[in-house]
């Protein structure tokens, strides 16, 4: 079974334009979460999904340049630009993935893909809970995502590929992995101005000293410097069909 990894991404965020592509020590974001992709070893093959829009060539540029897969389709039904990737490249086992999430974890990534994989008798849907926000991944079959891309008619359900799922949690079995600790008040995507500062202030901290930094480094150094947490404490979440 080919298990693939879809970060969906694109140029046009309204709350800050070009965000997968900005800049921290030289490097922009995406290429930080590639970078942490490509050690997962669950994981076959990466894909960026992006859309067919001129303004998302520069996304299609850097995969060139790192040689990355990538996928073209339609920037509002983001659900069919999914599911039109996931058949392109194969995939048994759709790992979905956000561009907004350049310290996304490999370990946690793994443990979500390996639960999934060896539990498949019992679940459809693996998700995370009370991680950080940045560290999200979600493990589905391409069986599941196909009734998704098929059944789905609601404008939310097609701008975020998973809610037909857990909204029908009589049809399908989800699990969630839960984190040892409640984190899920920090912050770590980026979506505004204060979310790529404190991110840029993360990785210029951790990433000269340990390119392989993980999770527990990040809150190690919220520790040290307490006040970052405060940077986009207020940043409020866009909810579905915002």
């Amino acid at each position: 079974m080919k298990t693939v990894i879809i970060v969906q991404a694109r140029m046009t965020s309204t709350r800050l334009p070009g965000k997968v592509l900005k800049t921290v020590l030289g490097k922009p974001l995406l290429e930080y979460q590639i970078e942490r992709l490509r050690r997962i070893e669950a994981a076959d093959e990466i894909v960026i999904a992006t859309t067919t829009n001129d303004t998302d060539q520069p996304i299609v540029d850097l995969c060139n340049r790192l040689g990355v897969s990538y996928f073209r389709g339609s920037e509002e039904d983001v659900l069919a630009r999914y599911h039109e990737a996931a058949e392109k490249y194969n995939a048994d086992i759709v790992v979905r993935i956000t561009s907004d999430c350049p310290v996304i974890d490999p370990t946690v990534c793994e443990d979500a893909i390996s639960d999934f994989i060896k539990n498949q008798d019992q679940y459809d849907y693996v998700r995370l809970e009370q991680y950080p926000r940045g560290l999200d991944v979600e493990v589905f079959s391409f069986k599941v995502l196909d009734e998704c891309f098929r059944e789905s008619t609601d404008k939310p359900d097609r701008e975020h590929v998973t809610p037909f799922i857990y909204r029908h949690p009589k049809r399908y079995r989800l699990k969630s992995i839960t984190c040892d600790e409640d984190y899920s008040h920090h912050r770590w995507t980026v979506d505004t101005p204060e979310d790529l500062e404190l991110i840029t202030r993360i990785i210029e901290e951790l990433y000269p000293i340990n390119q392989k930094f993980n999770y527990v480094d990040i809150i190690k150094a919220l520790k040290r410097y307490p006040d970052w947490y405060y940077i986009n404490a207020e940043v409020r979440q866009k909810q579905y069909g915002e």
